[in-house]
């Protein structure tokens, strides 16, 4: 899939029409995609996200939940702590 739309850095929307929340931790990760960036999204095994979209050209990851959705209770700070 491609990008859409990545005018919120933390909301991306893919050529799909679906819509993700970045997590906040892997922002940085998002700087370097471009219009035509190739992603792929997968369903996650993690506890703070759903979903992970792998760039497709370097196999880099970011953590994702659909847009609108709230991250889950706690999990974001003890993530973004290394807990």
């Amino acid at each position: 899939m491609k990008i859409r739309a990545h005018a919120e850095s933390h909301v991306v929307e893919l050529d799909d029409g679906s819509q993700w929340q970045i997590f906040p931790g892997d922002l940085a990760t998002t700087l370097s995609w471009k219009p035509e960036t190739d992603l792929h999204l997968e369903q996650s095994g993690d506890r703070v996200s759903s979903h992970v979209l792998v760039n497709g050209a370097d196999q880099s990851r970011v953590r994702v939940i659909a847009a609108g959705e709230a991250w889950p209770d706690g999990e974001v700070e003890k993530a973004l702590k290394g807990g």
